[in-house]
């Protein structure tokens, strides 16, 4: 696929200069556009051969267009932070927002590439780390993304070239680095690799565009045509209505399903409530401090019916932990800086490092429950995000984080008398609204949207625990005995 790009391809000094002044008056333009509407993001992706002008062409771009709306992140080796957190996280933090323009160099397939080069990574490994892009890539479209892939290429002779050229020029021979010639010896490797994985991720939402790039001019002026003819084709298109799926989910038929299967009613008397709550916080406390703990992090998700005693389970959970190591993260509807991103940015942000727990009190869960029964989403995207939760969780797990998911359920009868309760104790009546009592009205939508939930994200890696919770002091030592167990697990193959 590099046949076309190894071509002599040249643009005179003429061409250039007759060119430049309207490509740049026209990429401003678009980028003005683009930050008035704010209705999607640009992220470009810079990848391909060594010395074949990416840095320049980006210089180029800055100097075209205004360099405070476009935010130029570059990932070289993983810090230790980056290193502590799943390989994706990085790359998640410098997504850039709506109406802006985000320029990466050396994303999410330079790593991966760079290993199954070197012999660091074998085939299916490399497989896997191709197809979780692929994943990445679509939900970031589907999101409203517009991703740019650009892949500087260069022949082998004219790399060869390209590096004496710089090399013998005192201005420029800091430019090439012990770690470009070493490369330049995998060239034929790094190409063996990179063309069938060019294949493979060059999809109808993200396609790459190989630059032929021997030339400076004719690269500079290549790159300001597709890239403004990106921006002009979504700016300029009228909004498209959403894909429905071809296939709608039905509630299956019957009474029973995994809530009504549960007994929401557990005995447990005060006096046994104490010594097994003493029991199961003494057990998290050491599984927390044990010499192993460095090496897993805990992500403990919250979701239930309204007035189903997640506060009250948090706040025993945080009772048996080093308030230095955990921290709880409410959610509720999105602020305007969330809004302007991917739908699990806001989630992605707070996954802790090992050694750290953090608590989230309502969750990423919330796109296919409250947004689903409300009608806050379309169908098509909270049908989609059963497999992007998926996916996510088990980009936590396999990094070693222990991702522990709770839905305490409650009977309607019990959540009646919890209301009138909050409302008749001053101290508690804060707790209750009227959106509250509006949301009873829709409680088979709701329990319709869990089971569905539980039945397409309860993973081996990140399985759901239901918990009886018309009484709390049961709910609240089946959480806390829950994690531990899930943690003293962890912690033994650590071993």
């Amino acid at each position: 696929m590099f046949e076309a790009a190894e071509l002599d391809h040249k643009v005179s000094k003429e061409e250039y200069r007759r060119e430049e002044a309207e490509l740049r008056r026209a990429l401003l333009q678009a980028q003005r556009d683009l930050g008035a509407q704010k209705h999607f993001p640009v992220l470009v992706l810079i990848a391909g051969v060594e010395g074949a002008g990416k840095s320049e062409t980006v210089h180029l771009l800055n100097e075209w267009m205004d360099p405070r709306f476009i935010q130029v992140s570059g990932f070289a080796l993983p810090t230790e932070e980056e290193a502590a957190h799943p390989p994706m996280w990085r790359f998640w933090k410098a997504l850039p927002p709506k109406g802006r323009i985000g320029v990466f160099f050396g994303a999410w397939q330079t790593m991966p590439i760079l290993d199954r080069v070197l012999g660091r990574l074998g085939a299916g490994g490399f497989a896997q780390r191709q197809e979780e892009i692929l994943r990445l890539e679509r939900m970031l479209a589907a999101e409203g993304v517009l991703l740019v892939k650009y892949w500087f290429h260069l022949s082998k002779a004219q790399q060869k070239k390209r590096i004496k050229a710089l090399e013998k020029d005192s201005e420029t021979s800091w430019k090439v680095t012990r770690y470009d010639r070493a490369l330049f010896e995998h060239y034929d490797a790094f190409i063996e690799v990179c063309e069938p994985f060019l294949r493979e991720t060059s999809t109808g939402e993200a396609p790459w565009t190989v630059v032929p790039a021997a030339d400076e001019r004719y690269r500079a002026l290549f790159v300001g045509r597709h890239l403004l003819g990106a921006l002009r084709a979504r700016l300029d298109a009228p909004k498209a209505k959403p894909a429905l799926p071809t296939v709608a989910a039905s509630p299956p038929p019957g009474q029973v399903n995994v809530i009504r299967a549960l007994t929401l009613r557990q005995e447990m008397s005060r006096e046994d409530y104490e010594d097994q709550l003493a029991q199961a916080q003494g057990r998290l406390a050491r599984a927390t401090r044990h010499r192993r703990y460095g090496k897993i992090s805990v992500i403990a998700v919250f979701e239930g019916n309204d007035a189903a005693g997640k506060g009250g389970a948090v706040r025993r959970l945080g009772a048996a932990l080093d308030p230095r190591a955990y921290r709880i993260v409410p959610v509720a509807a999105p602020t305007e800086e969330e809004r302007a991103q991917p739908y699990l940015w806001r989630f992605w942000r707070h996954v802790p490092r090992p050694g750290r727990v953090t608590v989230f009190d309502r969750s990423w869960y919330g796109r296919v429950l409250v947004e689903r029964v409300e009608g806050f989403a379309p169908e098509h995207d909270w049908r989609r995000a059963y497999g992007e939760i998926n996916d996510f969780e088990e980009q936590l797990a396999g990094h070693g984080a222990v991702v522990a998911k709770f839905w305490l359920a409650i009977s309607k009868d019990e959540q009646h008398r919890r209301f009138k309760e909050r409302e008749a104790t001053p101290f508690k009546q804060h707790k209750i609204t009227a959106e509250d009592w509006r949301n009873r009205e829709k409680w088979d939508a709701y329990e319709d949207a869990v089971c569905e939930m539980v039945e397409r994200t309860s993973t081996r890696a990140a399985p759901w625990t239901l918990v009886e919770a018309d009484n709390k002091l049961h709910a609240r030592v089946k959480v806390i005995r829950t994690l531990a167990d899930r943690i003293e697990a962890a912690l033994k193959r650590k071993g």
